[in-house]
């Protein structure tokens, strides 16, 4: 599996030409399946939110690409599914787009509904994350990020990287979101960790990590 963790999707083009190049083909030629379940998790969600993702309707660039299809993966529904069915989709799928939301609570569907045993068995497929939808890779989101409260009542998310990424940073709508507030989390956090504004992305490709950025980040080493 590929990765492009971004905090806002695809919001400039060089975070464009990293998707196209972990695609390996043009977006025209790519069929997408889109994730909106994190959309119903975060404390102030609102059935509009998933929505304006599935539709291309958010300030925050995925499904609206150009994609030769794109279909919804609902989470929630799959553990009613036959999993032969629901596999196959994603086997013959691309990309994956996932929303944003609340970490914990896709974290939770992703392992309740198969998704995060399977991924690890597609090498070619690409997630893209949003947000939420980033930070579910990593092996911890930090305590400022909980809202859903999960059964295990912990911060741990899924572990497929081994960084951290602190999102929306000086963002107008988190004011909260500061570098200070980043160095502050970070300091609590085992292990490599980023603070990524909404012109920044992280391209994961085998063993490669690489920030793709237009815009203001930083990486934080723990020191032991």
């Amino acid at each position: 599996m590929k990765l492009l963790l971004t905090d806002s999707g695809i919001k400039n083009a060089s975070i464009l030409d990293a998707l196209t190049d972990l695609l390996g083909k043009p977006i025209a030629e790519s069929s997408a399946l889109c994730i909106p379940t994190a959309g119903y998790g975060a404390p102030d969600a609102d059935p509009g939110g998933p929505f304006r993702f599935i539709s291309g309707r958010s300030p925050c660039p995925m499904t609206e690409l150009g994609w030769k299809s794109v279909g919804v993966l609902e989470l929630t529904a799959l553990p009613s599914i036959e999993k032969a069915r629901w596999v196959s989709w994603v086997q013959e799928a691309d990309v994956l787009l996932v929303n944003g939301g609340d970490a914990l609570y896709l974290c939770h569907w992703m392992r309740e509904s198969g998704l995060a045993e399977l991924l690890p068995s597609l090498p070619e497929l690409v997630y893209v994350g949003l947000s939420a939808g980033s930070m579910v890779m990593t092996p911890r989101i930090g305590e400022e990020f909980v809202g859903w409260k999960p059964p295990t009542g912990t911060d741990s998310a899924l572990g497929m990287v081994d960084f951290s990424i602190f999102p929306h940073l000086d963002h107008p709508a988190c004011p909260e979101n500061t570098m200070a507030a980043a160095q502050r989390w970070a300091a609590r956090i085992a292990g490599p960790a980023y603070a990524i504004d909404e012109q920044t992305a992280i391209k994961v490709k085998g063993s490669a990590v690489e920030v793709v950025s237009e815009g203001c980040w930083k990486l934080f080493r723990r020191v032991s």
